[in-house]
């Protein structure tokens, strides 16, 4: 018993040497170059891609939404293990690094703009892949084509209430999801850190919370799998609005108050 206190204990990561190590990846990331940062951010979004399927055939299979919300963080824990680029988890850590002078602003914009399409291109490739040769697999397809209009369509139906409504789950997903950026850093173990990220990755999911980067994926794939969507719906209905909310619930939910906070 004593000893497996001790291991436990060694496991741990203090408050204030999270924070830190956030900037220190922030820092890192920032750093990166062109052509690596936009490999690894296409490698993301191709795995939110098939986290999002699997979770989705999950749910086709049971009927039941909140089993594919239990297998849906997969995805996000294997990109956050193997170090890559994920656009709404840099949304967190690249401010904190600009916050202590360990990055520009300059490299702020950089890496933003470079992993957001990176996102697009590896969802897009992940979705064209699995729309054409999944053919097998209807009931996810009409789920994809449920989905996809559902996170258009339906919100534009609803005019100014849903795009509000949209902007809202954009802002509580993204502080769920560096949530889980944070908690990635609270164990020195991997299983420690897999079961810390899954709790925060879990939750957004099964609340119908809105994600840029999975989206990047789930509404072309179902475009693609013929749903009503055009990709000025998909635009200037769900991109464009739900990237902006992902930042600002970064920002202000996570990142300000880490910085500004007693833990520095």
């Amino acid at each position: 018993m004593e000893n497996a206190r001790l291991l436990l204990a060694g496991c741990a990561v203090s408050p204030e040497e999270v924070v830190a190590g956030l900037r220190r990846v922030g820092q890192t990331k920032a750093a990166l170059r062109t052509w690596p940062a936009l490999l690894r951010a296409a490698l993301s979004g191709a795995l939110l891609g098939a986290a999002t399927t699997v979770a989705l055939t999950a749910t086709a299979q049971t009927g039941i939404p909140l089993v594919g919300a239990l297998v849906f963080p997969v995805g996000f824990v294997m990109l956050v293990l193997l170090g890559l680029e994920l656009l709404t988890g840099n949304f967190l850590l690249l401010p904190l690094a600009v916050f202590r002078g360990g990055a520009s602003p300059l490299q702020l914009a950089r890496n933003w703009a470079v992993v957001f399409v990176g996102n697009l291109v590896g969802s897009l490739l992940y979705a064209t892949l699995y729309v054409a040769l999944d053919a097998g697999q209807e009931p996810v397809h009409d789920l994809l084509r449920r989905v996809a209009e559902a996170k258009t369509v339906g919100y534009a139906q609803a005019g100014t209430s849903g795009l509000t409504t949209m902007f809202a789950r954009a802002i509580l997903c993204n502080w769920l999801v560096t949530l889980g950026v944070v908690l990635s850093l609270v164990s020195r173990s991997v299983p420690g850190k897999v079961m810390a990220m899954w709790l925060p990755i879990f939750a957004f999911f099964s609340l119908g919370f809105e994600h840029s980067v999975v989206n990047m994926f789930v509404i072309p794939a179902g475009m693609m799998a013929g749903a009503h969507v055009t990709v000025f719906d998909w635009w200037l209905w769900n991109q464009i609005p739900v990237t902006l909310g992902n930042l600002v619930g970064a920002l202000t939910l996570t990142a300000i108050p880490l910085a500004c906070g007693r833990l520095n």
